[in-house]
């Protein structure tokens, strides 16, 4: 069961747990996904963007082609207010930075992604200390990607040093789950021109 945050007849949010994919894999056992469940219920439903399996969080889906393209637009034009919760390793001297490297796709160890500055995609995050865990050496982050590069958020705190809680992938020590959470969304309506805005309590 997928909790919804919102649903008109142009657009859903939706909240993904983490473990689900965005969308379905090539496999046969990968066949279930965001999407699919929404599709089941809403035929319509359209993937606008996608979050890591890893993480959990907000989700935007549109209703329609036409509506698929005209968010996908605001995306693309960075028009689209995205924050996430974070925990990572050890403890960040800075109270707030930007991350700025090029990212490209790991080819021989594919889904990872690696800095290339020669041929990588410019990719640029902002982060901002939330608290400090002094005795668990962990650091609780707000982060926001300005680009939208796959595992952006992943590999530009792994590059720091700080990789996130439970990201194996990118360093990390194994935990429960990866702490990656998409906890707030903002974009303008595709019909009504309004401003939107929705949050999702972080869950670690």
């Amino acid at each position: 069961m997928i909790l919804l945050h919102y649903i008109d007849d142009a657009l859903l949010v939706a909240e993904k747990p983490a473990g689900l994919l965005s969308v379905p894999g090539r496999s046969a056992e990968n066949q279930d996904c965001v999407v699919a469940r929404l599709q089941a219920l809403y035929a319509d439903a359209l993937t606008v963007h996608r979050l890591d399996q890893v993480t959990s969080g907000l989700l935007l889906h549109a209703r329609g082609k036409d509506m698929q393209v005209a968010l996908s637009m605001q995306f693309e034009k960075r028009q689209v207010g995205k924050r996430y919760e974070a925990i990572v390793q050890g403890l960040l001297e800075e109270d707030a930075g930007e991350v700025d490297l090029p990212l490209i796709v790991d080819w021989p160890n594919r889904p990872k992604q690696m800095v290339d500055h020669e041929r990588g995609k410019p990719a640029l995050t902002r982060w901002r200390v939330l608290s400090r865990d002094i005795e668990a050496q962990r650091t609780r982050v707000e982060l926001e990607p300005v680009t939208g590069r796959s595992h952006q958020l992943r590999l530009h705190m792994a590059s720091l040093g700080h990789p996130i809680v439970g990201d194996v992938l990118y360093g990390a020590e194994a935990a429960q789950r990866v702490c990656l959470h998409a906890w707030k969304l903002q974009f303008t309506h595709p019909v009504t021109g309004e401003a939107l805005a929705f949050e999702s309590a972080t869950p670690f």
